[in-house]
C-alpha cells in the first residue's frame, strides 16, 4: 500500500501541500490542466525552487484577478463541472463543504447563505481539488501525519485581526494533536488543516514504511530560527513485528482473605484486564503476601484502580507502561479426527507458526466421547502441528 506522511512541524496550508506534492514527483502539468478545466482567464499558476532555513523546497503560487465573494453552492457548482474522477470530486466537494461548515458555525449563518471570502477564492478551490488530485496521481491511498504546529498570536483576515490558530482552522483541527512552537506566525491555515483532516489521517510517529520519494513544500515567509517548509514522505507501506503499549498495575497485599482474589480478579477482567496474575512474595517482618499484577490497554487504567482499591486492603498501586511485542492471533475451526474444533493460531509473516485449541470444545468431546480431556487436547495439537507453516 503507498502512504504518505505529512511532518507537519512548521504547520500546513494548501499551497505547501501542492508545493510538497510537485517537489516529490508530481507533474506541473496537472495543475495547469486543472486550471485549463476550470476556464478561468487570466489564471495561473507560478511554481519555483526557493530556499527556506536552508532547505530547497519548491513554493506553489496561484496567480489570478480580483474576484467577487463567492457561496458554498457556486463553489460546488465548478467541482462538478470538472472532467476529473468522481472520487475526486467528491473527496474535494466533501473538503470544502468542511470549510464552509465552520465558517458558517462560526459566523451564526445558514450554510446555503454564508459567503466565503479568501475561502471560497480560485486559489483555495486549486489548493483543494489540485491537493486530491495529486494525491489520486501519486497513488497514495493512506495518509499519516504528525502533531500539527499551528503557530501562534494574530492574523489578519478579511474579518479582521484573528487569534492564530484562527476560528476556523481551530475548528477543523478538533481531535487532532496540534501545539505551538512560539513563532508569532499563522502556521496551519483552515485550508491546509482541512485538506489534512479530509484525508482522516493516522497521526503520530513516522509509520514503517519503504522510502521512495521525499518533497518540501515552501511557506509564504522566510523564518531564521527554522525552516518553514511541510515535509511529505511518500513510500510502502512496511508490515513490521506487532507491537503496542499497555500499562502494568502493581500491588503488595498481605493482609487480605484469599478467598477474595477470585472475586476481584473476575471483576478486573469484566472491567478489560489484559491479564491478571497472583505471585507469591516474601514482604516485610517475613510475611508472606501476594504481588497482584494487573496488566491493561492504555486508557483503561482508571476502571482498574478503583476496583484494586475498592475491593482489596491494599493503600498504594504502582503503575508502569510497557512495550508489548505479540504475535497476531486469530480463531480458526479446525476439521479434526475428533470433529470441528476451534483452534487459536499464532502468526508471524502471514504464517501459521502454532496453535492452541479451545477448552470448552475440547472438554465437550471428552465429555461425548468418553476420553480423557488430556487425550482429546494430545491428538488435536498433533493435528494442529500440521498446519505450521502455512499461509493464513
Amino acid at each position: 500500500m503507498k502512504i504518505a506522511y505529512f511532518d507537519c512541524f512548521s504547520g500546513i496550508s494548501g499551497d505547501m501541500v501542492l508545493g510538497s506534492l510537485i517537489d516529490a514527483g508530481l507533474k506541473v502539468d496537472v495543475l495547469t490542466n486543472l486550471i485549463d478545466e476550470l476556464g478561468v482567464s487570466n489564471c495561473s499558476i507560478n511554481v519555483k525552487k526557493v530556499k527556506r532555513g536552508g532547505i530547497s523546497a519548491t513554493k506553489v503560487d496561484v496567480i489570478y484577478p480580483s474576484e467577487e465573494k463567492r457561496a458554498p453552492a457556486a463553489v460546488l457548482t465548478i467541482f462538478d463541472r470538472l472532467n476529473l474522477p468522481e472520487s475526486v470530486k467528491n473527496k474535494s466537494k466533501k473538503i470544502f463543504l468542511d470549510i464552509a461548515k465552520v465558517e458558517a458555525k462560526i459566523h451564526k449563518e445558514d450554510i446555503s447563505s454564508i459567503h466565503l471570502h479568501e475561502l471560497g477564492s480560485l486559489d483555495t478551490i486549486i489548493d483543494i481539488v489540485g491537493s486530491v488530485l495529486g494525491m489520486c496521481e501519486m497513488g497514495i491511498e493512506k495518509v499519516y501525519a504528525s502533531p500539527i504546529n499551528v503557530g501562534g498570536g494574530k492574523v489578519k483576515t478579511a474579518h479582521g485581526i484573528l487569534p492564530v490558530p484562527a476560528p476556523a482552522t481551530a475548528e477543523l483541527l478538533k481531535e487532532a494533536p496540534i501545539y505551538s512552537s512560539g513563532v508569532e506566525a499563522e502556521l496551519t491555515t483552515p485550508t491546509g488543516a482541512a485538506i489534512l483532516t479530509g484525508f482522516s489521517p493516522l497521526y503520530g510517529p513516522i509509520p514503517p514504511m519503504k522510502l521512495e520519494k521525499i518533497g518540501y513544500g515552501a511557506g509564504e515567509k522566510n523564518f531564521s530560527s527554522f525552516p518553514n517548509v511541510l515535509r511529505i514522505l511518500i513510500g510502502e507501506k512496511e508490515t513490521l513485528p506487532c507491537e503496542d503499549q499497555v500499562v502494568v498495575l502493581e500491588t503488595n497485599i498481605d493482609d487480605m482473605n484469599p478467598e477474595i482474589y477470585e472475586h476481584v480478579i473476575d471483576l478486573l477482567f469484566k472491567k478489560g484486564a489484559l491479564d491478571v496474575f497472583l505471585t507469591p512474595v516474601q514482604m516485610k517482618k517475613s510475611r508472606p503476601g501476594v504481588l497482584l499484577s494487573v496488566v491493561c490497554e492504555e486508557g483503561k487504567e482508571e476502571d482498574l484502580l478503583n476496583v484494586i482499591f475498592t475491593e482489596t486492603t491494599t493503600l498504594g498501586i504502582r503503575i508502569s507502561k510497557m512495550r508489548r511485542r505479540k504475535l497476531e492471533r486469530k480463531i480458526k475451526k479446525l476439521k479434526t479426527s475428533l470433529g470441528e474444533i476451534k483452534v487459536k493460531v499464532s502468526i508471524q509473516n502471514n504464517k501459521i507458526i502454532g496453535g492452541s485449541p479451545e477448552y470448552e470444545d475440547c472438554k465437550k468431546i471428552a465429555i461425548e466421547r468418553n476420553l480423557p480431556l488430556k487425550k482429546v487436547y494430545e491428538i488435536v495439537r498433533d493435528e494442529i502441528s500440521l498446519l505450521e507453516g502455512k499461509k493464513i
